[in-house]
């Protein structure tokens, strides 16, 4: 019977530096993609809806805040521009559509008034809200 150890063993590395290069391109390229795909950067609280609403092409957005402030693509409007703002969005294109994004504290009047507006100028108007989940 043979008791000495053997010196003559195969030794078992795994070498880890490429794969660690890898991982941290991979890492470094979704951080910069995850702040790329959120184009709002008003943050709202928007209402639910357990179905989905398509978009046409040439879109605007509206925001409304919680503290009654109004956006047009980002710009804010006071309430009495709005109409103006949105008559020159609808002279640039003749198919709009407005998103409308509102936080869900906002009184249904505000919104309303929006509507309005929309209907006057013969926009189409589609409310954004958060699916169910």
């Amino acid at each position: 019977m043979n008791l000495r150890k053997r010196t003559r063993g195969a030794s078992a590395e795994v070498h880890t530096s490429a794969m660690n290069d890898i991982m941290f391109f991979l890492l470094l390229f979704f951080l910069i993609a995850s702040t790329v795909t959120n184009p709002n950067v008003i943050k709202l609280m928007l209402p639910k809806s357990s179905s989905g609403q398509s978009v046409s092409k040439k879109t605007i957005t509206v925001s409304i805040t919680k503290d009654l402030k109004y956006y047009v693509d980002k710009k804010e409007v006071a309430v009495t521009d709005l109409n103006n703002t949105l008559t020159g969005y609808k002279s640039l294109a003749t198919e709009l559509t407005i998103v409308l994004y509102v936080d869900k504290t906002v009184a249904i009047q505000d919104v309303v008034q929006v509507m309005d507006i929309a209907q006057k100028l013969n926009i189409k108007l589609v409310l954004a809200t958060e699916p169910k989940g």
